[in-house]
């Protein structure tokens, strides 16, 4: 009954992690700084609680009745916590603004206090099972295992049904449950007296051997650096795999569940086998090492034929299923099986050997909880090393060597210190540092860059940068007759200079401003990207406040290779802000005529929460009266219903609502707490301005009658598109998790948002560009039509409608960068 019951309070553990870990981010940004710092209050609360629920177990005649009383107070603290961590954010940014550090203490407090009694479950679970067990160390292996394969089903229940179908709040009820039910389990064994029938003598439990009194210290100290180094695999698995694999969550919950499953079933292969290792200090050695060393290599002769292997079991799937969901599954398991899998079988069956190394008969409890907290200490400082230090200044693929490095160097201490350690096993755990260390220093440390290259097409490579939370890229490439540079972050395209990409970013930063009713003089862009939507911010006059809030660094350096931002990057007038653009409008009281952003698509990892109606009301706090917020609608990134919530969201905080088309592609939403009024006049007068003439005929807006030919519709017609679509909130955040697009699902939507077409209600407008609105506007619909005549197949109608755009707009370089040479 115990292993059933540490697999529910696995399984609500790792529900909470991911939960509060959502929050976090919410809270403290998603600062690569602060949401590792946050996440190690998590850590620091299980070493703590480890530490002393241990002790106090060994105190307990019945100790599965402390685990009883441990589940039963995650229960109560963990659902409160989440609830109160989704209104935290406010509180947080408020007293760190007056008391600075002070402010962490409510991040560590909501997140450490749940966290600590998690961390006392574990040595409970050991002490009572030693209690029925010969060996301490098969006991931990059976917890160890039975409690990582609830972390299995948690990690994969949270993203693949619980958060879609529950959200949030939702969520954390259900963890609450399975910890009240492993409690209540715990509760009817200890009434049974299922653990006093039989109580065994100290000396059944006694080890066999007298290691643990001989080098417990030891293996205490090599355990607690070997968990540092595990987290730091965990830092570069994360940067690494994440560009072959998609930015979706799932992805990186198949690799979590992957990375859990090794841990269980090494675990489980020394409970099964590990009566029979006579050399317990070589055996430790050894596989600290070999972690290391099968780590290094699984990244350092990463080639082209292992990715191939993943579309051809993708492809497999598909075929079989029918399913693109499961084809993309397929290949993130085969991803995460190839990189993560053997090290953490490895890593996994060191667990039990360091118990049986260090943990003695008459302190299971307390010497487990030494263990634990040692080990997880050890994760935090070995998280924010590789994190911080580590992979800006060597890379990630030298990062990888120097942790296998080290691993080896635990592995020689191990087995050179050790008692009863063969000659034979310590010459092996030498000579594989040696050839660790050799390997480490002679892989190429862009071997991942020209990988990743390889993988997107080709090209060259003109920038690169491995930096803190993420890897950066640009690359020239080409597309038909097209040659254009492209910005990756984390292998995941986030635009580039081609034709249509620069159209829709430049309409991003100028439209909003020229249909302003008032004189704007201020404007935040949030995310920097290739900088072009910044550029035309900054390329519009007389603003007296420009200002660009940009997560990463890299980012903002890899701006000077896209010349057609206008050097926003150094340009003394904008202001660059390096930090979370959420975060930023929590803090600051600055305010704004214009905010717009432009963040990766909804379904990627973490970015939900900037299309959220909690973040749309944020921002409009920020906003001067008359100001306009702009969002980046895609349309070819989600299902044609996600779009709707998208448009939902956005209508449940603005009260006067217009949707604009900026490229085939994408659209735009503007939004205000004040009317929205199309002067025709000043719309004319802005667009004259030199400066924004010249930039905006570089796209394909010709006039200000072509600009506002882009016009679809205002509130009115967006209602009639969401009726009954539900929001997207940051407690209800489903389309993060939403199914696979569906192929040429771009055919379905672009046609259902142009069926809102109304006419632009204009203020002064005269004939003439009443007629040019007209023409504009039917030349780029025929455009449109002849994209999706495209992705249909249909040659002749694309020929006809393709030849009608051109002829009534022969110059658009828009259309002409399109169509090339055909």
């Amino acid at each position: 009954m115990l292993l059933f019951v540490l697999l529910l309070s696995g399984a609500s553990a790792l529900i909470y992690q991911v939960l509060w870990i959502r929050q976090l981010s919410l809270v403290v940004g998603v600062e690569v700084y602060s949401i590792t710092i946050a996440v190690s209050a998590f850590f620091a609360g299980l070493a703590g609680g480890g530490r002393l629920f241990g002790q106090l177990a060994d105190r307990f005649e019945r100790p599965l009745l402390l685990y009883s009383l441990l589940e039963a107070g995650v229960a109560v603290v963990g659902v409160i916590a989440t609830f109160a961590l989704g209104n935290a954010a406010e509180l947080f940014v408020a007293m760190q603004t007056r008391a600075g550090v002070v402010a962490w203490a409510v991040p560590f407090l909501l997140v450490g206090a749940p966290a600590f009694l998690m961390g006392g479950t574990l040595p409970a679970a050991v002490r009572w099972l030693a209690q029925r067990e010969t060996q301490i160390a098969l006991a931990g292996g059976w917890v160890y295992a039975a409690n990582t394969t609830g972390g299995i089903l948690g990690a994969l229940l949270s993203s693949f049904t619980l958060l879609p179908w529950l959200g949030v709040r939702g969520s954390a009820l259900a963890a609450t449950l399975l910890n009240l039910a492993a409690a209540g389990l715990a509760l009817v064994a200890v009434r049974m007296r299922a653990v006093d029938s039989t109580r065994v003598s100290e000396e059944r439990v006694r080890e066999a051997t007298p290691l643990a009194a001989q080098g417990s210290r030891t293996a205490l100290a090599l355990y607690g650096v070997a968990g540092g180094i595990a987290l730091g695999y965990e830092v570069v698995w994360s940067q690494a795999l994440a560009q072959f694999m998609s930015t979706r969550v799932f992805a990186f919950s198949v690799v979590l569940a992957t990375y859990l499953a090794g841990l269980v079933i090494g675990s489980a292969l020394y409970v099964r086998f590990g009566n029979r290792v006579q050399d317990v200090w070589g055996a430790f050695g050894l596989l600290i090492s070999a972690a290391g060393f099968v780590a290094l290599c699984e990244i350092a002769f990463l080639s082209l034929w292992q990715l191939q292997i993943q579309a051809v079991v993708g492809d497999l799937a598909l075929n079989v299923s029918g399913s693109e969901f499961l084809r993309m599954c397929a290949q993130f398991l085969i991803t995460a099986f190839g990189i993560v899998f053997v090290p953490t079988v490895l890593l996994g069956a060191a667990f039990p050997i360091v118990l049986r190394l260090a943990a003695g008969s008459g302190r299971t409890g307390r010497d487990v909880g030494v263990i634990l907290a040692l080990n997880t200490t050890g994760g935090i400082a070995g998280s924010l090393v590789t994190g911080f230090l580590l992979v800006p200044v060597f890379g990630l693929v030298r990062t990888l060597g120097a942790l296998a490095i080290a691993a080896a160097a635990v592995g020689a201490i191990a087995v050179l210190t050790g008692a009863r350690v063969s000659a034979r096993m310590r010459w092996a755990v030498c000579c594989l540092g040696v050839i660790a260390a050799t390997i480490g220093i002679l892989s190429p440390s862009d071997r991942l860059a020209r990988l990743l290259l390889a993988t997107r097409g080709g090209g060259n490579l003109a920038f690169y940068e491995e930096s803190r939370g993420a890897t950066v890229a640009v690359a020239d490439q080409r597309s038909g007759d097209n040659v254009f540079r492209r910005l990756y972050i984390q292998g995941t395209s986030n635009s580039g200079d081609a034709m249509p990409s620069m159209r829709y970013m430049r309409l991003q930063g100028m439209l909003p401003l020229m249909i302003h009713r008032g004189d704007p003089k201020s404007a935040l862009v949030i995310g920097f990207g290739t900088g072009i939507t910044a550029g035309a911010v900054l390329h519009y006059p007389n603003l007296e406040r420009r200002v660009c809030i940009e997560l990463l660094p890299a980012v903002v350096r890899a701006g000077k290779f896209f010349p057609e931002n206008y050097g926003a990057g150094s340009d003394q007038r904008m202001q660059i802000r390096i930090g979370d653009g959420r975060k930023e409008l929590l803090r600051s009281t600055d305010r704004y005529d214009l905010i717009t952003l432009e963040p990766p698509p909804p379904s990627a990892e973490g970015i939900v929460n900037l299309y959220s109606t909690d973040f749309y009301r944020l921002a409009g706090k920020r906003l001067e009266a008359n100001g306009l917020f702009a969002q980046w609608l895609p349309i070819a990134t989600q299902n044609s219903e996600d779009t709707r919530s998208l448009v939902r969201s956005f209508l449940d905080a603005f009260p006067y609502a217009t949707l604009w088309t900026t490229e085939i592609h994408e659209m735009m939403l503007i939004g205000s707490y004040s009317p929205i009024e199309l002067d025709a006049n000043n719309i004319a007068s802005r667009f004259n301005q030199p400066d924004v003439k010249t930039s905006l005929q570089a796209v394909g807006i010709s006039s200000a009658g072509a600009l506002l030919a882009t016009w679809v519709t205002d509130r009115k017609g967006l209602e009639r598109y969401t009726t009954s679509a539900r929001p997207v909130t940051d407690a209800d955040p489903r389309i993060e998790y939403a199914a696979w697009v569906r192929p040429k699902e771009i055919t379905r939507s672009l046609p259902e948002l142009l069926a809102l077409r109304s006419e632009p209600l204009l203020v002064g407008p005269d004939v003439a560009l009443i007629q040019e609105i007209a023409t504009k506007r039917e030349s780029l619909m025929r455009f449109y039509a002849a994209g999706l005549d495209a992705y249909r197949g249909d040659h002749q109608q694309w020929a006809t409608d393709i030849a009608f755009a051109l002829g009534n707009d022969a110059d658009n370089p828009y259309f002409r960068w399109t169509v090339g040479n055909r």
